[in-house]
């Protein structure tokens, strides 16, 4: 969900601020990640995250769970109590894990399908910390007790089930990377989202202007800022009617100083 419509503009034009989705900080964030899976993350080692890292603007710390069992085995999982299937992921290495990044002083989530959705309001606020406990359950997930002792806050990314919490933590991290001042190229990149501006993001059309038959719009070559700047407001207004009906709610609601031209855009649009 992307959009970059009626904030961005109405700031430029000196109406209204920017969202306050940008995190001020001295130091780098750094990210504590507990899974059975250390690989999976060299993935996140690429692109504006792997950036950012060689930036010192964050810093990843993936520890393998495997490697605080007592067992001589290195085994992390038994079977639970009361029955059940599967395996469940035991308190023993996870609270030497956890223990190893003083968890019990910092924010730790436990990336779970039980757990709050994941939004931006999540995202800012998380951004706001210097330092995150990311645990990445397996099997059929972890010991009650690590989640009480370490007070964990559980996480998801949606209303699905994965095989483990490690794609949702890479989620997270860059999410919350993004946030971070220098790690995109200026404040209007991290903030020029649908989730900071309220509305999806309008078409967008770069060169050729004519692609086998197919024409960029007009009004996208005419140089008249006013205009274009309406024509992105109501195509936003329209695809944010037509696939998010709650968020076009929930701006209308907060924009009660749109100016004549834009709120008849908008009376026009939910007219149709």
């Amino acid at each position: 969900m992307e959009c970059r419509t009626y904030d961005e503009c109405a700031c430029a034009e000196g109406r209204a601020e920017l969202p306050s989705g940008k995190i001020e900080r001295q130091k780098k964030m750094e990210f504590n990640i507990l899974t059975l899976f250390p690989e999976m993350f060299s993935a996140v080692n690429t692109s504006m995250v792997g950036r950012a890292v060689s930036n010192g603007l964050v810093s990843l710390n993936v520890l393998n769970i495997r490697d605080f069992s007592t067992d001589r085995r290195k085994n992390a999982a038994d079977a639970p109590f009361g029955g059940g299937q599967g395996m469940l992921m035991m308190p023993q290495p996870l609270f030497d894990a956890l223990e190893s990044v003083d968890a019990q002083e910092k924010r730790v989530l436990y990336m779970s399908p039980r757990g709050k959705v994941m939004d931006q309001e999540l995202i800012t606020d998380l951004a706001k910390e210097d330092e995150l406990v990311l645990v990445c359950g397996h099997y059929e997930g972890i010991d009650q007790r690590v989640l009480d002792h370490f007070r964990c806050e559980e996480v998801s990314i949606g209303d699905y089930v994965l095989t483990g919490g490690e794609l949702p933590a890479m989620v997270l991290i860059d999410a919350v990377a993004r946030l971070i001042p220098g790690v995109l190229g200026s404040r209007e990149s991290a903030l020029d989202e649908s989730v900071y501006s309220g509305l999806l993001e309008y078409p967008q059309y770069t060169q050729p202007h004519n692609y086998r038959g197919m024409e960029v719009p007009e009004v996208l070559r005419s140089g008249d800022h006013e205009r274009i700047r309406l024509w992105k407001f109501e195509q936003s207004l329209r695809l944010t009617r037509d696939r998010r009906p709650d968020l076009l709610e929930a701006f209308l609601k907060s924009h009660k100083d749109l100016t004549k031209r834009e709120r008849k855009i908008v009376d026009a649009v939910l007219a149709e």
